[in-house]
């Protein structure tokens, strides 16, 4: 008698911890059953029998808590995966690739790790690379990219030679970079043999110097951070 009665409140504790998400489960209905068949048995004076349908009923609640904790741990894993699969999409588009190639390659590493934890349903794992994913992306800010092109202008208004161009900021941000302008260049020029001569309306080419992320035409209209090699390097 002790047994069943012990096995009957240990049926109800469980029922209890059950009262949440993901509870309708093949597990918690066959407890469910099996209570109710432990009652009708412990009615009718079929002592062993409720003793028997009792542990059943508690084993599948166990199995059921089992599962909804399961269930819970992959809910909350897949919403980390999300976080991280969306701030990497984010990234992407304003080409954190390029412009913190370290950053973007540390995040898109750990995405890929929770990924896999994932398919193996390590969720624990999961959430923790998805998290550090998150994390390597924190210091990642939309930026301007600097210029690709300049379009030279008259001297007149600008002094716009390859030294000055060179020494602009959004350009190398020092003038005595000028011969990678020049060398970029110099066959677009009319005598490529002479580096003053450069007229206005020339397209000219900025090479990437140390892996900078470079793109589209120079505008004074744009706002650009200043050229910094030890940042590239």
């Amino acid at each position: 008698m002790k047994k069943l009665i012990s096995a009957i409140a240990l049926l109800t504790a469980c029922a209890s911890i059950f009262a949440v998400s993901y509870k309708n489960n093949t597990y918690q209905k066959l407890a469910d059953e099996y209570n109710k068949k432990a009652q009708i048995a412990f009615d009718a004076g079929q002592y062993d029998d409720a003793v028997e349908y009792s542990k059943k009923a508690a084993e599948n609640a166990e199995l059921s808590k089992a599962y909804i904790d399961m269930m819970m741990a992959r809910g909350n894993a897949e919403n980390e995966l999300k976080l991280a699969e969306n701030r990497i999409n984010w990234a992407e588009s304003v080409h954190a690739d390029k412009i913190f190639p370290m950053a973007y390659t540390a995040a898109k590493e750990a995405f890929e790790n929770a990924k896999k934890a994932f398919e193996r349903e390590d969720f624990a794992a999961t959430i923790d690379y998805a998290r550090q994913s998150l994390a390597a992306l924190d210091g990642v800010v939309e930026v301007t990219p600097l210029p690709e092109y300049y379009i030279v202008r008259p001297w007149a208004e600008t002094k716009d030679c390859y030294w000055n161009i060179s020494g602009r900021p959004y350009v190398y941000n020092n003038p005595l970079l000028w011969e990678n302008l020049y060398q970029a260049n110099k066959n677009a020029m009319p005598k490529p043999e002479d580096p003053n001569l450069i007229k206005p309306g020339m397209k000219m080419k900025i090479p990437s110097l140390t892996g900078e992320y470079r793109e589209g035409v120079y505008s004074p209209s744009k706002k650009y951070d200043p050229y910094n090699s030890s940042e590239n390097k």
